[in-house]
């Protein structure tokens, strides 16, 4: 193991209930004075959304929202977002939902001033390099779910709807500059929502803590996600109105995030594909592929986990961690099978040839090919 690494945590996350109230105060800080709201279809109808941007309105900064935001953001939903951004004269945005709204909020603020196609800023390299840093908008960011975790981070996951591959898009200056983390907005999520996302936050410890690369920091941070994922998701999912769950799986979401700055592995390099070709829904899809993936890395990460579970309240070391995985699952309601989220035989080369293209492979603690990528989708379909 290489004792290397590049690290980087600088989120400013103002937590906790009511905190919403700040969102003016927010503004004044990242320097906006016209904000664009950017969330999802879903959201934006609800009370939690109008109340938000009657905060904004009473505050003299206007009442404009963009919401025409697929589950599996694309390309065609970016450039109609960066459409309405300059139509209204817009100096930052308020991204505004899960991880949809989030990502693409993100990406209307970084390419309202880029003159490149999108792709061109793809996590390659150093093709961050080829962006205006200059003319980057600012960013708010205020989940309504606790997953993705996608408002600590200084990447967008957007689709190709024409290729129906999912590219990650860096910039470090994607980093929104506030985050307003209050879990009184996650209360109204639905419980497949709530499992989904949280197992989303699950999977992004998980992944990090069984990932080859050395940075100590995450390790530890997806080590308490965990811990707080299998302390207070099934609160949540039983009781949405569990302010103290809610708090904690927006906690885990957010460490999740930081965590896998150490990488991801096989769960999101299958997720990915899947998702693009057959816009499941994210975070299920990942609770979906987790048992197999244990199965297929078990040999390498078994002594990681074994020093885990005693921490996590699991008996058993390894072999009890897999189990439990199965039983949780099952205890939120997720298929134990791709085929029940409309994944189909015929669909696994296309899918292999996304996940072995996916960024996530380098993250696995076993090296990724296309045979044990096709076992994979064969042991999960």
């Amino acid at each position: 193991m290489s004792l290397t690494g590049n690290w980087s945590y600088p989120t400013a996350i103002k937590f906790g209930a009511d905190r919403i109230s700040e969102l003016p105060a927010a503004c004044a800080q990242a320097g906006i004075k016209r904000p664009l709201l950017v969330t999802d279809k879903g959201l934006a109808g609800l009370p939690v959304t109008q109340a938000t941007l009657d905060i904004i309105e009473a505050a003299g900064l206007g009442r404009a929202m963009f919401s025409e935001v697929d589950p599996n953001p694309n390309e065609i939903n970016l450039a109609a977002g960066v459409a309405a951004y300059k139509a209204g004269g817009h100096d930052g945005v308020i991204a505004f939902g899960g991880g949809s709204g989030l990502d693409l909020g993100k990406m209307v603020a970084f390419m309202a001033g880029q003159t490149r196609p999108v792709w061109d800023y793809e996590d390659v390299g150093d093709w961050w390099t080829r962006a205006d840093s200059d003319a980057i908008a600012p960013i708010i960011a205020v989940p309504t779910t606790a997953g993705t975790g996608s408002e600590v981070g200084r990447a967008s996951v957007i689709t190709n709807s024409v290729t129906h591959v999912k590219k990650i898009i860096f910039h470090p200056k994607v980093l929104p500059t506030v985050v307003i983390c209050d879990p009184e907005l996650t209360v109204g999520m639905p419980k497949f929502i709530t499992a989904g996302t949280g197992l989303d936050a699950f999977a992004h410890c998980v992944e990090a803590f069984s990932s080859p690369h050395y940075h100590p920091m995450s390790q530890g941070i997806a080590l308490e996600g965990m811990r707080l994922v299998i302390d207070y998701l099934p609160r949540a999912y039983s009781d949405g109105t569990d302010i103290e769950a809610r708090a904690q799986m927006m906690s885990a979401a957010a460490m999740g995030a930081t965590a896998f700055q150490k990488g991801l592995g096989a769960i999101h390099a299958m997720s990915h594909p899947i998702g693009a070709y057959f816009n499941t829904h994210h975070g299920t899809t990942n609770a979906v592929c987790m048992p197999a993936v244990l199965d297929l890395n078990a040999d390498v990460i078994a002594k990681r986990f074994d020093r885990a579970t005693g921490y996590l309240g699991i008996a058993g070391g390894f072999d009890g961690f897999r189990s439990f995985v199965q039983e949780f699952n099952d205890s939120l309601g997720i298929p134990r099978k791709l085929s029940d989220l409309g994944v189909t035989p015929d669909s696994i080369p296309d899918l292999v040839a996304g996940a072995l293209t996916d960024p996530s492979c380098g993250g696995n603690p076993v090296q990724l090919t296309e045979a044990n990528l096709t076992a994979l989708f064969q042991a999960a379909l």
